[in-house]
Parts: structure tokens; sequence; C-alpha cells
């Protein structure tokens, strides 16, 4: 089996490596490509990667790539992590619409639009690689937006085996799970919505659903769910736990003022960990440092980047109430997205049951009132090469009303990518819920246009 990742010289590629050889015994991979446009950036994570693979351990080739052809061709599994102009780029989706007094940030509402827009014209050129050259392979984007361009694969490239993977739903059952005691895979969950848009309903441990246990287990102890910005009396009033994400939508104006008072969005904070990283990698290579300082310096950056992470959006650095000790060991004991893509994988290849992973994928009528190749995020059944979402019934009319909502807007903003359409990306901008005014959405296009350069697709 060969398993690609496109967008290797992102700062997550060590980890990756390491999630791989945990994981070997469980998949038969024989060759991991790496590959990266940018090459001096996946030559330093190939220096970080390094004692990981010198171990011995590794059963498997690595291979280091600048190519994306050799990377792609023969691929049983392709995942896409790549972000088009890196982090300079993210620094203006997140600007410019804070200069309106509108939310800048990565994925949800301008700053999403932005990024897709760059995004989809190049992801689907990765597709026509892969219909070239390995048209059976899976592809599993983790690039950003994720929803949307899954969406934008499956329905408009019609490439079908291809999904949609955030870490951020698996974390909230992991959570979930940890507070009974059990782990992910001992659980059921019941989760919908879309990406970055979503709700976790029900998880149910031998038939009883133990979402009312942890609220009470919570409120007891007066604090709040582990890694969410939500009050108990909020949740309870919903009637569902919303992901972090819905911050945005439920309090718009606390995150717009919590980012204005802290004079910098997510990108901003984290661009001088990056900076400092690639700087600090490429001296140490140039001076042959030890591997253990150079293991210090990547551990170092993922340190300060855990630590900081929804800190300014949501203006709350106090720490959740955390489970017991064995519990927080379930919850913590977590390999971000590689696990779960890796997770996947083995669903894919296998016979057996295994955890049911929350993905993007169309929703076939999984949820009453989405059309049925709208991508949604949702329960589903991985095993033996078939990928099913769960059927879970109604939803609350609120959530269908949001979802319905920003799904229009995606879909507009898939067809303005395509189509390199202004009036399309106007409208779908126009249309988001947290964009005040057709004339702020043209005000912020424009600006993008003008800032972004030519990163940006030339739109007529």
């Amino acid at each position: 089996m060969k398993l690609t990742f496109i967008g290797a010289g992102g700062a997550r590629t060590p980890l990756v490596i390491q999630s791989i050889l945990d994981r070997q015994r469980d998949l038969p991979i024989r060759e991991v490509c790496m590959m990266d446009i940018d090459a001096e950036r996946l030559d330093l994570m190939r220096m970080v990667s390094k004692p990981r693979l010198a171990s011995g351990q590794a059963a498997f080739q690595v291979t280091w790539t600048t190519d994306a052809r050799q990377a792609i061709e023969g691929s049983d599994f392709i995942v896409m992590t790549f972000r088009v102009g890196q982090m300079q780029s993210r620094v203006v989706d997140e600007q410019v619409p804070l200069k309106y007094g509108v939310l800048g940030q990565e994925t949800t509402g301008p700053g999403g639009c932005a990024m897709a827009l760059r995004t989809i014209p190049v992801l689907l050129e990765y597709v026509e690689l892969i219909r070239q050259l390995a048209p059976n392979a899976w592809l599993l984007n983790f690039a950003n937006p994720s929803g949307m361009l899954t969406e934008a694969v499956t329905r408009v490239a019609g490439f079908r085996r291809a999904v949609g993977i955030c870490d951020d739903p698996a974390g909230m059952v992991r959570v979930a799970a940890a507070f009974c005691l059990r782990e992910a895979s001992q659980v059921f969950p019941e989760y919908f919505g879309l990406n970055h848009l979503g709700w976790l309903r029900a998880v149910y441990v031998d038939g009883v659903d133990r979402v009312p246990y942890m609220l009470d287990e919570v409120r007891k102890a007066g604090g709040r769910i582990p890694g969410l910005p939500f009050d108990l009396d909020f949740i309870e009033m919903l009637g569902l736990i919303p992901g972090e994400y819905l911050f945005f939508y439920y309090y718009p104006r606390q995150s717009v003022e919590n980012l204005q008072r802290a004079g910098q969005s997510r990108a901003q904070q984290i661009l001088p960990f990056n900076e400092e990283l690639y700087a600090s990698l490429k001296r140490m290579r140039d001076e042959d440092a030890d591997p253990n300082q150079v293991e210090a310096v990547y551990a170092r950056y993922l340190q300060q980047r855990g630590e900081t992470y929804m800190t300014l959006e949501t203006g709350d650095k106090a720490s959740a109430w955390h489970p017991p000790d064995q519990a927080g060991q379930i919850a913590s004991a977590a390999e971000g997205y590689s696990g779960v893509a890796l997770g996947l994988i083995k669903a894919l290849l296998s016979n057996e049951v295994a955890a049911l992973p929350i993905l993007n994928v169309p929703n076939q009528g999984a949820i009453p009132g989405m059309a049925n190749d709208d991508v949604v995020e949702v329960t589903c059944v991985a095993r033996n090469g078939i990928i099913r979402p769960v059927a879970l019934g109604p939803i609350p009319d609120h959530a269908l009303a949001l979802m319905k909502t920003v799904k229009a807007y995606e879909r507009l903003t898939i067809e303005a990518a395509v189509e390199r359409s202004y009036s399309l990306a106007l409208k779908a901008l126009s249309l988001h819920p947290l964009v005040p005014s057709p004339e702020m959405a043209k005000a912020i296009l424009d600006d993008y246009i003008a800032q972004h350069g030519d990163y940006f697709p030339a739109l007529h």
C-alpha cells in the first residue's frame, strides 16, 4: 500500500510519521510519500522526522519529493493537507474582515470564503492527476475549509472516493467517552452538521445516552466541558453540545470584540511561532545540530501552538474542568488528524466493525432537510472499502436552518471558484450569516483581491 501526503512541508509532518510508525502493524504500508512544492520546508520536516525513522522500526520506505506526479502515481490513499499561500495568506484572510468589524477566522465567514476561492482550483487540478495516475485511490481531505473542498471534489468533479476529515468532532467524542471511562471506539456518537459547524446530540454507552451524565458531572464540579467555550446553561438550553467553532455564530459580536481587543488574529499569533521554528531548524541543519536539540525546538513549537489555541477568539484563557485522572489519560491519548486518517484507512481495508468516524461525506438522506449531494459532517460507518453516513432522523429546526443557510453560501462559493465568477463570490459572501450587508461583502471581497495578489483567482 502506498500512502501519500500532499502538503508535507507543514509542521505536523513529524507527528504524522510517528503515528504511522505506531500503527504500521495494523496497516499494510509499503511506501509513504511526503510531497510539498516548498522544497526547503519539506527538507526541514524530513530532518525533524529523521530520528524517528532511523530507529529501525519502520517497515516501509519513505519518499520525499516536490513532484506531484511521482507522489500520486500508484497511491492507494492520498491525504491533502496543503495551504495555498501558506500562513501569510491566512493573515490576509483573517485581517481583512476585522477591518470592517466582521469575524476574521481561517475557515468561518469571509476567511473561509477567501481560502476556498484560492484552494478549490488547486485541489481540482490534483483530482485530475489522481484520475490519471491513481484512479482507484481514496482522497482524504484535511485541507481547509474541509467540507467545502470535499463537496467540490464529490459534486463538481464527480470523484466519489473522497472524504473530508476534521479532528475536532473526534476530540469531542473522545472527551465525552472519557467521562464514562471508555475509549471513543466503545461508544456510539450521534453527531451532525457541517465542517466547523456541528453538534453532538448523544453518546451511547451500552444503549444509554451518557451526555446527561457528563453534563451533571461537569455542573457538580462547577466547570465547563474540556475544549468548549460554552456555559452549561447555554448547552442545556440548546439540547445539543455545539462544536467550538459555533462560538462564532452564537457569539459573533463577542468574537470580533475579543479579536480586536487582542490586536491580532490567530494567524498573526502563530506566525512568529512558525517563522521561529523554520528559521531555527534551518540554522540547526546548517550547523549539523544534535537531533535532541532539534526535537526540543520542535516540541517547544507544538507546546506554543497548543497552549494558545482559541484563546484570542473566545477571550477565555481559563482552563476548563478536566475529568478524573483515568479519564484524562483516555481523553488526551490523541494523535490529531493523522490518527483519524489512519483509523479510517484501517476501517476501509477491514471487514471488522470499527469505531464510528465522524466524516464529511455526501448526505445521502442521513439528515432530513439537506440535499443528497450536500456534503455534511456526520457519524458514519466505514468498512471494507465503503463509507456510509448514519441516518440520524430529524434534527432541531434551529440547527437545520443554520446548516441550510451556510450550505447555500458554500455552494455559491464553490461555483464562484469553479467559474471564476466575481458576482457569485459576492453573492456567497452577502448571504453568509456573519456578514451584515452586501455593501460590506463587496468591500471585503475587493480588499481580498487587492491584498492576495497572485494567490487569489482572477474573478470576472
